[in-house]
């Protein structure tokens, strides 16, 4: 490896760790101050809130790379400022263009082995927390989960365990079910087949319920069911994808195509993985543009400001064509790449005549 390349390379990993270091620690204390509250009325050891913040935390910093990416780009090139590094890297015949691209190349790898291999540290993390804290929640109670076998759905009411099991959602009905109710103790009480289910609200109308009870059974052209799941309910059951691993992300899809379930949002989440290191590549490339077009400003301050300003605005305008493909009012493609073909537009702008700068 050349010289300078090694040398930009620690350079720039010196202030992505820093950035990295001081993120995690404010994420950290956010995270510890929303526990805190979260528990001020649960009777838990003190150590809880702070190994659940800590669990927390890979997740919410994995979020924020783009900006961490930006702001590390910039105290890079201004490190290079202040030593006047960036001159002599021009009388020596290295032009910026030769230091962006190198600088693109880092974060092109950098950011694959973000989403290869720290996404799937941080999403195992969430997972985690996700599960120890549940056991403090209302919901902690309540279950659903899609798997191959279809959806299964555990419940507790009125003093008894009921757990459906439905190979299919279709509308707002669940097709093909078999619901067993358990007493507390997880003794058989009944056990109800039938082939369609409506799901609209938390009293779910049985249609040609088959009720088993002992040996015999009764037919029923229909039966109502009290739970605490409706159709709305059921379609949040992974709100928090982030929480599963690239591997699980493509085994959600499958199972939710079987199921008739809608792919969106999970579609969405791999989508947004699999773009990241492009992003952070654009995003590394923007912000090496813009420091090298205010290089002659003394003003550190400033030229940070201008970065978290321009952080602001790359969040916003992602944030909201993430909630247009999330709702469905324009193709997933677009909600992810027309926000990259922005970027490679802005850079293609700003780029003409940078070795001059």
């Amino acid at each position: 490896m050349r010289t300078f390349v090694k040398f930009l390379t620690l350079t720039f990993f010196k202030s992505l760790i820093f950035v990295l270091i001081v993120m995690l620690c404010l994420v950290y204390i956010l995270n510890l101050l929303s526990e805190l509250d979260f528990f001020k009325e649960i009777n838990v050891d003190v150590y809880f809130p702070l190994f659940l913040s800590l669990l927390n935390s890979p997740d919410m910093v994995f979020e924020m790379f783009p900006f961490i990416f930006l702001i590390s780009t910039q105290l890079f090139f201004i490190k290079l400022f202040n030593n006047n590094e960036i001159e002599v890297f021009k009388y020596s015949g290295l032009k910026n263009t030769k230091i962006i691209q190198i600088l693109s190349i880092i974060s092109i790898i950098t950011g694959i082995l973000l989403t290869t291999i720290f996404y799937n540290f941080s999403s195992n993390m969430k997972n985690f927390y996700l599960k120890l804290k549940s056991q403090y929640t209302s919901d902690g109670k309540y279950l659903a989960v899609v798997t191959k076998n279809g959806l299964w759905i555990k419940d507790e009411i009125d003093n008894k365990i009921i757990i459906t099991n439905s190979s299919e959602i279709n509308q707002n009905f669940l097709i093909n079910n078999f619901i067993t109710e358990f007493s507390k103790d997880y003794t058989v009480i009944r056990n109800i087949k039938s082939p369609k289910i409506d799901i609209t609200n938390n009293e779910w109308l049985i249609f040609d319920a088959k009720i088993y009870n002992k040996n015999d059974y009764t037919n029923y052209d229909t039966k109502n069911l009290k739970t605490n799941f409706n159709l709305d309910r059921i379609q949040t059951l992974y709100s928090n994808l982030s929480s599963l691993s690239l591997i699980e992300l493509y085994e959600l899809r499958e199972n939710y195509k079987k199921l008739n379930y809608s792919v969106t949002e999970v579609e969405l989440q791999l989508l947004k993985l699999i773009s990241l290191p492009i992003y952070l590549l654009l995003i590394c490339i923007f912000s090496s543009l813009i420091m090298l077009r205010v290089k002659r400003l003394e003003n550190t301050t400033f030229k940070i400001a201008l970065g978290l300003f321009f952080s602001v605005i790359i969040y916003y305008i992602n944030n909201f064509f993430f909630v247009l493909g999330k709702t469905e009012k324009i193709p997933l493609l677009a909600s992810i790449f027309f926000p990259i073909l922005i970027f490679i537009l802005i850079n293609s702008i700003m780029i003409s005549r940078i070795n001059e700068k």
